[in-house]
């Protein structure tokens, strides 16, 4: 995830476009003129469906002329007037762009989703037209090439090399009619993962459980029931209970639902998205998905697409990635086999008879928790009131880095239940403006999830702000009840502001450096998962929604002392996607009869996985392979675990949590400088030294 360029390119497709040419020009259109708005966020009460397309075609033009004057121009090629040139370029690209993809995957429509489809051919033709360019390139090249005389900067160099590298691995250096076929096959790889993530929603909200019988729902939290209630009456079901495949429904159903049958039904219907043999399957996309990335890493002369892939990564190439996991993978089934055990003579406990299932594993794991522990969810919900938690790691940000957050009442918002707040440095400086949007609908995606509709850039010498938004599916609030999160949905929460952290802070130059590999970026989330459940932290922000008092210290140490117990299964969950996704990209050669679900199975059976536990995600739903983005990647949450569970340990040796010289250090050198030294340089400038894998191990109970 280094240097990207931004949708880029392209037109004599300005004809294409439905609309008059009034349409694709005129001031009314918000994308054409400099946002009137607090702090320059976007205008999305202003903005409709109708403005996108001529604001992408108008960016898209305006960036392929960008390009022209650049190679037009009579100065012999230097680093200002072709690299910073084209990274300057294309800025209605970026600003349309930011806007319309933030929106397609939080408050999407089927008009968005058309849209989008009739977009992506367009955009990856567009992309090509730069990083094919021959002209263009043969300036790059002679630039890099003659880069000692240029005398530049650390971070000059660092965007001078990531230029050259990406039009290397766009293609650059390759024949004419190999460069064809590679646009072809990016066309239709943009349109397949496209694809492939609208299948995955439109599953995600087809099914339903609609209970009519009070006694169907027996073991369900009073919560959970109301939310039910409200979801039936909704779709025009009142008096009945509708459970749905939308995490904050179906994960404490399978938790608390005493009906084995049922948590059955929703187990089979969640793990079978995009397995379905409807319109919305999604075997023959991952077909063809995998196919055509194996062509591209051939074509770019590499045996798989992810020694393609991880070329540009921390890890380098499989063989490490593949260490890593084995060493998790091995203390993980072991943990999780003991896990089983526990559980199945739980069931057995309980009179039934057989062995134990995937949909019985949540539901006998809380009740091995209440004995093991003498605690469950429904004890520490009330203490995680939605507003609590945010309010609690404000106060770690606060404490950490000395920045405040505001909320800001009278500002455009991306969605009417979306919360903007205002960050400043401790004098009072802006750092930028950060929303939040919680709760599930039917136009937003799976997960959580946090992005920008503005990246940190410059304009001169000013530093223009970012504008970062954090999306989830949280529990909703039902009846008198606010919104009360379970520790994993807390630890999401926190998670997420770490990724905000990292954008609100990030201070380069030049949009060419902002990014990081995908293996280091999760480093800032995890790292701030560390601060959740500390005593010092939950004595702040973890109050009873109704009394108002704080966590007794009995519930805290209870909490602290159950927190390792499940992490056999949490880690092989996720070893296991990670190998899956793995195995789809190191395959040199797509057998004529490819059965994905075959090729899953065979996958999980070599690595002799429990049969209790399936992948986190299996490949039908696995949006963040299949969808782009954690392509042969999936293994980079391990991989920054690592860093993370070391990075903490710098805060524990000092004896503070919140030790502010450890923080300084973790901002400058991590959190500030985007992608401007080498990921691992950049950990070893905060750390001293490279980390290994014990203190992860130690963290998950798995040494």
């Amino acid at each position: 995830m280094k240097r990207i360029f931004i949708m880029a390119g392209l037109i004599a497709v300005l004809n294409a476009c439905n609309g008059s040419e009034k349409d694709a020009t005129s001031s009314e259109n918000p994308f054409f003129t400099e946002y009137s708005t607090p702090f320059g966020v976007p205008p999305f009460d202003k903005i409709k469906i109708e403005h996108y397309k001529p604001a992408f075609l108008k960016g898209m033009e305006e960036q392929k002329q960008e390009i022209e004057t650049i190679l037009n121009q009579r100065s012999m090629p230097d680093f200002e007037n072709t690299i910073v040139a084209l990274d300057r370029s294309g800025q209605l690209l970026k600003k349309v762009s930011s806007v319309f993809y933030g929106l397609n995957s939080a408050h999407t429509s089927e008009e968005m989703q058309a849209l989008s489809k009739e977009l992506a051919p367009l955009l990856s033709k567009h992309r090509d037209d730069i990083k094919l360019n021959p002209r263009l390139f043969a300036r790059v090249k002679e630039i890099y090439n003659r880069q000692k005389e240029f005398r530049l900067d650390k971070e000059q160099t660092a965007l001078l090399e990531e230029t050259y590298k990406e039009f290397v691995r766009g293609g650059a250096d390759l024949a004419p009619g190999k460069q064809e076929k590679l646009r072809a096959i990016n066309s239709e790889i943009a349109l397949l993962q496209l694809t492939f993530g609208q299948n995955m929603l439109k599953e995600t909200n087809a099914f339903q459980l609609v209970l009519e019988k009070q006694a169907d729902l027996a073991g369900l939290p009073v919560s959970l029931i109301t939310t039910a209630a409200e979801s039936a009456k909704a779709a025009g079901k009142e008096g009945k209970w509708m459970f749905t495949l939308h995490n904050p429904s179906i994960m404490p159903f399978l938790q608390f639902s005493e009906r084995r049958d049922l948590r059955e039904k929703m187990l089979e219907a969640y793990l079978n998205r995009g397995n379905n043999e409807n319109e919305a399957d999604n075997k023959e996309v991952v077909k063809k998905l995998v196919a055509l990335r194996l062509q591209k890493a051939q074509l770019m002369g590499y045996n798989n697409y992810a020694a393609f892939v991880l070329e540009d990564r921390m890890a380098r190439n499989e063989a490490n990635v593949y260490q890593l996991l084995d060493q998790i993978w091995k203390p993980a089934l072991r943990k999780a086999k003991e896990e089983a055990t526990d559980l199945q003579a739980a069931m057995k406990k309980d009179g039934i008879k057989g062995k134990l299932q995937s949909w019985d594993w949540r539901y006998y794991n809380e009740k091995v928790m209440k004995a093991k522990f003498d605690i469950d969810e429904n004890q520490l919900r009330p203490y995680f009131k939605l507003e609590n938690v945010r309010e609690g790691m404000f106060y770690v940000a606060n404490r950490l880095y000395g920045i405040t957050f505001t909320e800001l009442k009278d500002i455009p918002k991306p969605h009417e239940e979306a919360i903007a707040f205002e960050c400043k440095e401790v004098d009072g400086t802006h750092l930028g403006v950060l929303y939040m949007d919680y709760f599930p609908r039917a136009g937003k995606r799976g997960g959580a999830w946090c992005s920008t509709y503005r990246s940190q850039t410059y304009k001169g010498s000013v530093r223009v702000a970012p504008v970062v938004t954090i999306v989830c599916n949280f529990t909703k609030p039902s009846g008198d009840v606010p919104a009360l999160l379970s520790p994993d949905e807390a630890s999401t929460l926190f998670h997420e502001f770490g990724h905000a952290l990292h954008n609100l802070f990030k201070d380069v130059r030049y949009s060419g450096v902002s990014g990081v590999p995908r293996d280091f970026v999760e480093l800032p989330s995890q790292l701030m998962e560390h601060w959740v459940f500390e005593p010092e932290v939950l004595n702040v922000y973890a109050k009873h929604y109704q009394t108002g008092d704080t966590m007794p210290k009995e519930l805290i140490g209870k909490l602290r002392e159950s927190g390792k117990y499940g992490q056999g299964f949490a880690t092989a969950e996720r070893i296991q996607a990670s190998m899956l996704d793995m195995a789809y990209h190191v395959i040199k050669e797509i057998p004529a009869d490819f059965d994905i679900i075959k090729f899953e199975e065979s996958v999980i059976k070599r690595l002799g996985a429990l049969s209790q536990i399936p992948p986190r995600y299996r490949t039908t739903y696995f949006n963040h392979t299949m969808g782009g983005g954690y392509t042969a990647g999936y293994y980079s949450y391990m991989w920054a675990e690592v860093l993370d569970a070391d990075a903490y340990q710098a805060f524990i040796e000092t004896g503070n949590i919140f030790d502010s010289e450890t923080a300084a250090k973790f901002r400058k050198y991590v959190l500030t400088p985007g992608g401007i030294e080498d990921a691992m340089v950049m950990y070893t400038n905060f750390r001293g030294a490279e980390p290994g894998v014990e203190p992860l191990l130690k963290n998950r109970g798995l040494n």
